[in-house]
């Protein structure tokens, strides 16, 4: 497996406060009747996305991006502080801060944490994807636009082949992510990729060789989205074949 390597893995002043407002998430409580039986259900709106499955032609690998995921991070957190409770009679204060600094104090550093996971514990190898925010594009524009800015690859929208939607985050969300399925070469390499650091973007593009594949996807030592899991699956069933290169486990 091949990374084009960035450094993603210092992760300092981790501060946790109220979500008071947010361009992408909006909490609401609906209250129903199902079968004459009052009910109410949290949730949060949040856009569509698209996500897309990049095989390179050249190389026989797939293209994944990997990046650092707070909530992915944050629970581990929990996890690790469960699963380590301080003895008796020792401070059980959190680990991280829990309300930001007010205007005009300094930010402290970090105390210690004996805890506090190493940031590679809120990495993750996903599909590369991005949210259905611009009215204007359609969903093979939008994808297309995330495949040129995650990983450099300039594909037009002809290329692409509709994979499946499915809901994702059925109990929180219920946002809709269209997969889709996008074949290049070296020669449609234009860029490093990487995403938009104007946007706070940090991204690390990944080779996973076809033969490879299947092991990667069923490795549990290895964080990944499921998005990554069924895309190599539906290849395995539908484009290997052709390449004649065995993706078994």
């Amino acid at each position: 497996m091949c990374v084009y390597t960035l450094s993603m893995e210092q992760i300092s002043n981790v501060q946790v406060v109220p979500c008071t407002s947010s361009n992408y998430l909006k909490p609401f409580t609906v209250h129903y009747r199902q079968n004459g039986t009052k009910k109410s259900w949290d949730f949060m709106q949040t856009h569509d996305s698209v996500s897309v499955l990049i095989f390179n032609t050249t190389s026989h690998c797939f293209i994944l991006v990997k990046q650092f995921r707070p909530a992915v991070y944050m629970n581990e957190w929990e996890r690790m502080k469960h699963a380590h409770p301080e003895p008796e009679g020792e401070h059980r204060g959190e680990c991280c801060a829990q309300t930001a600094p007010q205007e005009g104090q300094e930010e402290k550093e970090d105390s210690n944490c004996p805890h506090q996971p190493p940031a590679s514990a809120g990495v993750t190898y996903e599909l590369c994807a991005g949210l259905v925010d611009k009215p204007n594009l359609s969903l093979e524009e939008i994808a297309c636009q995330e495949v040129l800015e995650e990983c450099g690859y300039e594909v037009p929208v002809s290329k692409l082949r509709r994979i499946t939607s499915y809901r994702s985050g059925v109990g929180v969300t219920g946002a809709k992510q269209t997969m889709f399925y996008a074949e290049v070469t070296e020669e449609n390499r234009v860029g490093e990729g990487g995403g938009e650091p104007q946007e706070g973007e940090l991204i690390e593009v990944v080779k996973v060789p076809l033969h490879e594949a299947m092991t990667f996807a069923y490795n549990e030592s290895i964080p990944k989205t499921m998005g990554v899991v069924f895309s190599f699956m539906w290849f395995h069933n539908n484009i290997a074949p052709k390449y004649k290169i065995s993706t078994n486990v």
